[in-house]
Parts: structure tokens; sequence; C-alpha cells
């Protein structure tokens, strides 16, 4: 059953999950969802900066794409009436550490600092679409 771009799915008889999607973050690109929310948790996928309006990437510098990375996991939480400040863990790819003050400094404007997730930072050899920074979160409710 889909609802407000919610589709809730029944798994083994004693737990359920629900799939979320918004149009104001860009569609998956392949075999996962935006999000999944179980119980009072939501798992969001990783997110890179596609303009869900244009589906077009937007890399013009490390700051505006992680300013677009960051929208897009706006949208997805606020589908399930959630903000950062529900945000109990990142994890951050980057395809260069030398990003990493700059991506940082975007990420922790969306965050009060005494409140900010746990958080991992990794440096990978390559991202979907050749981007440079991919970001997943956990909220909770």
């Amino acid at each position: 059953m889909i609802l407000n771009g919610i589709r809730e799915v029944q798994l083994y008889d004693k737990h359920m999950k629900t799939i979320i999607f918004t149009e104001k973050a860009p569609a998956p690109i392949g075999p996962y969802n935006q999000a999944v929310l179980t119980g009072n948790t939501l798992y969001t996928s990783g997110q890179i900066a596609i303009n869900p309006a244009t589906g077009e990437l937007v890399t013009d510098s490390i700051e505006t794409e992680t300013k677009q990375v960051m929208e897009n996991l706006k949208a997805v939480l606020a589908a399930t009436n959630m903000t950062f400040e529900n945000v109990i863990k990142s994890t951050i790819f980057i395809s260069d550490m030398n990003d990493f003050t700059a991506i940082n400094s975007i990420y922790g404007a969306y965050f009060d600092e005494k409140s900010a997730p746990a958080r991992e930072t990794v440096q990978v050899a390559g991202l979907p679409k050749n981007v440079n920074v991919e970001i997943s979160m956990i909220a909770v409710q």
C-alpha cells in the first residue's frame, strides 16, 4: 500500500518496515530505496549530489556538492517528519581526504554541535557517478 509516498511492507509476520520515498530527493538508481523506517528508526540510503528537480549532478564545487547531498538527506528525513536533530549516526564517504575540511564545514552547518550525531568519514577509491561525497544516516523518532 502506498500513501503519500510511503509504502508499507510486512516482513516475517513479526516485523514491519516502511519504505520511504519522496519526490523531493533523487529517485533510487538501483535496487534500493531512499530510506527504510522500522519501528522508530530510519535508515537512509547514501545520498549523492543529484538535484531531484533536474536529475543532474551538482558538482560545481565540493561545497555545492555537499550542500546538495545534505538537502537531499533533509528531504528524506522530512518525509518521515524528522529533522537533523533526530540523526544519531552518519557515515561520510569521500573520494579525496583533502576535501574533508570543506565537506565538514557544510555538513556541520546542519547540526547543533552539542547534539551532533556519531560519525565516521572514510576515503574511498570511487563513488557512484564519480561524485566526490556520499552520506548516509540513521535517525530515531
